[in-house]
């Protein structure tokens, strides 16, 4: 009896293990050693200066100077326009490259890029996000897999004129690793099933989100007639609905089972977390809210998701993020009595550093 005693305990561990490792939360990365050579023009050229951005790419200069971060640049032309354009203190037209060597486990991420203005993004040498554009604050997302460490990053950036923020961040998906050794037990052939896939159905377009929430920031569209197969699947909004995680094209995000229809068993493909279960403990970063009228307040960026309570009118709230859609603040992530929530953006007015608050 003790030797039967003695496997059921190893039995009950390892399923044990297993289960700690699938409830084990995604963390998001902004990695670590970067190095950052800034330019005083806004095309990678001219005279430039390196610095240590130990903290990862998480800056927000805002219409303020690249002296923020410890650069002494001036005179930085517009050489993508007009180089006699020129601003003297840098806080238009500089530009940026920031490398690192990254020791990021094996498997299947999701890159998360803020930019006000143009940014690009290589992995391993590969251009993986290539927004070499003017634009105001918007957000970007690939998935990337990784098979080998460490792993070589770079991302160059460029600022124009007004505000200038640029944040990189990545989290695994998919499922846990898989343990490495011998195994205990000869393992039962799995039988072979249905390909998992969704359609967009019912409507013409499908917005894909940075989250699995109707407030999360837009990334892109898919359209009905193209099969998508999901890595990944989150119920958390509430409201009876399933949101998968897909990639298409070079988008990747979260789209609503709404209006989907699909193919093969959903429970074949692993209950994931987001960036949103990590942010609720998130800094201040001297930005406020105040609502023009009584606001619902809110677990996650949704209509659908608990209630929290409500805001009154006219008060002031800590502002620690936010989602966007067409270049707007859509849903605004607060802190109220003691409580982090989320509240409906375009019914608040907002003061303090609004560049400095960091959008998901």
């Amino acid at each position: 009896m003790k030797r039967f005693r003695g496997v059921s305990l190893v039995v009950c561990g390892l399923a044990a293990l297993l289960a700690l490792l699938v409830a084990l939360p995604t963390r998001a990365d902004f990695g670590t050693g970067w190095t950052a050579t800034f330019f005083n023009s806004n095309n990678l050229t001219g005279t430039s200066v390196t610095v240590a951005a130990p903290s990862g790419i998480n800056f927000n200069w805002g219409t303020g100077s690249v002296a923020q971060s410890g650069v002494s640049l001036t005179n930085c032309a517009d050489a993508q326009n007009n180089p006699s354009n020129i601003s003297a203190d840098c806080s238009n037209f500089f530009s940026a490259r920031f490398t690192s060597t990254q020791a990021i486990a094996p498997g299947t991420y999701n890159f998360i890029v803020s930019s006000d203005d143009g940014v690009r993004v290589y992995i391993n040498g590969a251009l993986r996000l290539d927004k070499w554009v003017g634009r105001p604050l918007t957000t970007d997302t690939f998935t990337e897999t990784i098979t080998t460490t460490p792993v070589n990053i770079t991302v160059e950036y460029f600022e124009n004129t007004e505000g200038a923020s640029l944040q990189v961040q990545w989290f695994l998906q998919g499922a846990p690793g898989t343990l490495v050794g011998t195994p205990l037990f000869t393992p039962i052939p799995v039988a072979t099933t249905v390909p998992f896939t969704v359609q967009v159905e019912g409507v013409r377009g499908l917005s894909i989100r940075t989250g699995p929430y109707l407030g999360a920031s837009f990334v892109g569209a898919i359209v009905p007639g193209t099969p998508y197969s999901p890595t990944a699947r989150n119920t958390d909004e509430g409201g009876g609905y399933t949101w998968y995680y897909i990639t298409a094209g070079d988008k990747s995000g979260w789209v609503s089972g709404r209006y989907l229809a699909i193919t093969g068993d959903p429970n074949s493909v692993p209950i994931q977390g987001t960036i949103f279960d990590q942010i609720d403990g998130a800094p201040a970063v001297d930005a406020y809210a105040s609502p023009r009228s009584v606001m619902n307040f809110r677990r996650r960026p949704s209509a659908r998701a608990a209630s929290l309570g409500q805001i009154p009118w006219g008060a002031n709230v800590e502002l620690i993020g936010r989602t966007v859609q067409g270049g707007n603040n859509f849903w605004l992530h607060v802190r109220y009595n003691g409580q982090v929530g989320w509240i409906y953006a375009p019914f608040v007015s907002i003061s303090g550093n609004i560049n400095a608050v960091p959008i998901y």
